[in-house]
């Protein structure tokens, strides 16, 4: 085939290799950060991310070979480039209404697998058809520079090359430089913006499709200004802040009562800090059972890890209602920490580790009265953290007489569940377990230590170090936990580093409790169909 014009320069054909594979594994960032808050950022939805990216390349592939076949107008290719551009500049701005549409859609008609099929309709609507255009690019290009079989192997070999460099590219720079630094938004934007100009550079060179060009520029450059925002709940007024960090989409909300960080998902509550201090009415003041079963009231200086610290609640509730004690805390996103410093007032000398949880307990060597772990979030539960191994590395840090405490956030009664199978895992490590559930919620803490059932809450001396007035609110919840506590009777599994799947697990929890939220609505769709629906939203 004979080249005219730019694509004379092999260079700029490399570039269009090296530019379209960053696109792909930028779209493929920004499609876990778009989905993350209502869909979690879960393995599962990362496994659906990448097999519906991997279907929209797989075809795009033989299309884009067929096609170069049998019409060698490269036009066809950077055609294509163009329309992509402008679909990925356009999912900023009506990407969180196709979640919410498709959501929709799904409460009405599915049962079982709500969370799968609703981030995979999402992504095929969103992803699968920009990404099958950029697939169609590397056979393209093969076909527009292989002018022999003397020397094909390598052009093939540098095609590939590039691409696979841009693709490193666009991997590391959205999780590490634009994601945190501008956003899902306009790292959306700036990679769907590089395509276009690499589209334009074409046709302006071969002087054709200039007006597809400035059109495909006119709607960039209105889906830049009005799908740059950072809101993803764009049915919120009153948030305090809304950003992201490298691990986590992150929402503050600021109340009469008290301050609120959610994380990932657009419901429920991942911090809390109340104004006026005291109890929270949520699983913290339960989990404060863990330093009284640990003695703290007769230790000089009792010292807490929290695994998990979020902006630190449960830590200040130990500073609050056990002055004496030394608490330290490990969270893995330094945005949560540092949002912990600026809204939540966390107070400056709890020391905060940015680091993964286990690595932390692998990296030192202290031990400690109490240790709580409270890195479950919904699905999200990180299996090493979920294991015996790790179970038993908690307990190598507590001291003899120590406790941990778990706050498992997805409360359920199946005896194969993910609660069971997780307290069977800690009741293989630890002598005694005792459970109690949250009322009104789906949380469910659990204590594991020693000779647990031979500690009384309510004993006045195991509050000895606690204010008067902060001793009778603590003595009045912790009255409650007592008469709410269970022993835990050990079952049969065990989930270990290399079998534990917690987030399939989670998800059948996640099905439950959705089948229950949306019942009435369906209820209401069945009898009235539309008109019923919406008289009850």
């Amino acid at each position: 085939m004979e080249r005219t014009g730019v694509l004379n320069r092999r260079w700029y054909l490399y570039l269009t290799e090296f530019f379209s594979g960053m696109g792909v594994m930028a779209v493929e960032l920004g499609a876990s950060r778009l989905l993350a808050p209502y869909f979690s950022s879960s393995q599962i939805v990362w496994t659906i991310i990448i097999g519906t990216i991997m279907i929209a390349m797989a075809l795009g592939n033989v299309y884009g070979g067929r096609s170069a076949d049998k019409n060698g107008d490269p036009g066809r290719l950077y055609g294509r480039i163009l329309i992509a551009a402008v679909w990925i500049a356009a999912i900023p701005l009506v990407g969180k209404y196709v979640i919410l549409g498709v959501t929709g859609l799904l409460v009405v008609t599915v049962s079982n697998g709500f969370l799968i099929w609703a981030a995979f309709l999402a992504c095929m609507v969103l992803f699968v058809y920009p990404l099958f255009l950029l697939g169609t690019v590397t056979p393209s290009l093969v076909k527009y520079s292989v002018n022999s079989l003397d020397n094909n192997g390598r052009i093939v070999g540098t095609l590939g090359a590039w691409n696979t460099i841009g693709s490193i590219l666009g991997t590391f720079l959205p999780t590490f430089v634009t994601i945190p630094a501008v956003g899902t938004a306009v790292t959306f934007l700036l990679f769907s913006g590089i395509l276009l100009v690499i589209a334009a550079i074409y046709f302006i060179s071969e002087r054709k499709k200039i007006t597809a060009v400035i059109i495909s520029t006119v709607i960039f450059i209105l889906c830049a200004i009005f799908g740059n925002s950072d809101s993803f709940a764009f049915w919120e007024r009153d948030l305090t802040y809304e950003g992201e960090s490298v691990y986590n989409y992150l929402q503050v909300r600021d109340t009469p009562q008290a301050t609120i960080l959610s994380t990932n998902v657009l419901f429920g509550v991942q911090s809390v800090r109340m104004k006026e201090g005291g109890l929270t009415g949520m699983y913290y003041d339960y989990a404060l059972a863990a330093p009284v079963f640990a003695d703290f009231g007769r230790k000089e200086h009792p010292s807490a890890l929290v695994l998990g610290m979020g902006t630190g609640t449960w830590a200040m509730q130990l500073r609050e209602f056990f002055p004496h004690c030394r608490v330290e805390g490990v969270e893995i996103d330094e945005k949560i920490t540092d949002l912990a410093r600026t809204y939540f007032e966390l107070d400056p000398e709890i020391p905060v580790t940015t680091y993964d949880g286990r690595a932390y307990l692998q990296a030192v060597d202290g031990q400690y009265d109490c240790i709580m772990v409270d890195a479950y979030r919904d699905i999200t539960i990180p299996f090493s953290m979920s294991s015996v191994e790790f179970f038993r590395q908690v307990r190598e840090h507590l001291t003899p007489d120590g406790v941990m405490v778990v706050n498992m956030n997805m409360h359920e009664e199946d005896p194969d569940g993910i609660n069971a199978q997780l307290s069977d895992t800690i009741a293989a490590v630890f002598d005694e377990v005792v459970v109690v559930d949250v009322p009104g919620s789906t949380n469910r803490e659990l204590f594991a230590g020693a000779k647990l059932t031979d500690v009384s809450l309510t004993d006045a001396g195991a509050l000895g170090a606690t204010p008067q007035a902060e001793k009778e609110l603590l003595s009045w919840r912790l009255s409650e936990v007592e008469g709410r506590l269970k022993s835990y009777e050990r079952g049969g599994h065990l989930l270990t580093d290399y079998k534990a799947p917690v987030e399939l697990l989670g998800m059948r929890v996640i099905d439950s409790l959705i089948r229950e939220e949306i019942g009435l609505y369906k209820d209401a769709f069945r009898r009235q169909g539309l008109q019923g629906l919406l008289e009850v939203m």
